[in-house]
């Protein structure tokens, strides 16, 4: 058996006791990174003996992992925090271990995109994750590109370093989207940051820790007709900017702006 066990993404809490038995009854666990999740297991007195694997790894290890499944042995995955096999060379194994017939179960836990996505307010009916961008400018504007009509909710992880960058190149490619930034989640500085893309950037100064990115997909709707200050106030409530909201609701009801501005600055809304 091949046990995709997740890990926690920042609260030690959100371990589960399923997977404390699990990494504690396989006979191996491959992990990301050795290190990391040596400390994870001490804290959880689990003793079951550890191998890495990781991007870096030869195909050789996965072969060998794939020998001592089908040996009978039950291996569980982990990655360095949440679910395995999402931006996680922990998908590689899984994919031989179902070509080989071997079964694979998930122990389902933490996960930093569904977490950010659950608590950023925008559409959650449909919503589709992107991972990590490329880090080369040509390859990431086109990888934008091919998501620029999406209509799901898009979901992205950056590296802080990066952060300003991708939120810059978002913008120019998207358009004034709504979006959240959902900072050290499960953990003690937990935030989340919402407005515009291009508000955003004004909002993290110095960007620090782990981030997800939640951007709304993109809205493909006809003019509507009726009165645009509900669906404006709507929008304020969702923690979007009065500049933007009177562009979105502009757009809605296919009103001007300056007719929106004129009204609420007479109305003081």
């Amino acid at each position: 058996m091949l046990y995709l066990c997740a890990t926690p993404i920042g609260n030690l809490e959100d371990m589960t006791f399923r997977a404390i038995r699990i990494l504690r009854e396989v006979d191996l666990i491959a992990a990301e990174d050795t290190r990391r999740t040596r400390k994870l297991l001490t804290h959880f007195d689990i003793h079951t003996p550890m191998i890495r694997f990781d991007e870096n790894c030869s195909a050789t290890v996965a072969a060998k992992l794939l020998e001592r499944l089908r040996a009978g042995e039950s291996i569980a995955v982990v990655s360095d925090a949440g679910l395995p096999a999402i931006s996680d060379p922990g998908a590689d194994l899984v994919r031989l271990a179902v070509d080989a017939g071997i079964t694979v179960c998930p122990i389902p836990g933490a996960n930093a995109a569904l977490s950010a996505l659950i608590c950023s307010g925008l559409d959650t009916s449909k919503f589709l994750f992107a991972g990590f961008p490329p880090k080369s400018t040509k390859n990431r504007r086109e990888f934008l590109q091919g998501l620029a009509t999406v209509e799901a909710t898009l979901i992205f992880y950056e590296a802080p370093h990066r952060l300003k960058d991708f939120l810059t190149e978002l913008a120019e490619v998207f358009g004034e989207r709504r979006a959240v930034l959902a900072r050290e989640l499960t953990k003690v500085h937990e935030e989340f940051l919402r407005g515009t893309l291009s508000g955003l950037l004004e909002l993290i100064g110095e960007p620090r820790g782990e981030f997800v990115i939640v951007v709304e997909g993109k809205e493909d709707v006809e003019p509507q007709e009726g009165d645009w200050r509900e669906f404006y106030q709507e929008l304020l409530a969702t923690g979007l900017d009065k500049k933007s909201a009177m562009r979105e609701a502009a757009k809605r009801f296919n009103v001007s702006r300056r007719e929106i501005y004129n009204t609420l600055l007479r109305e003081e809304i």
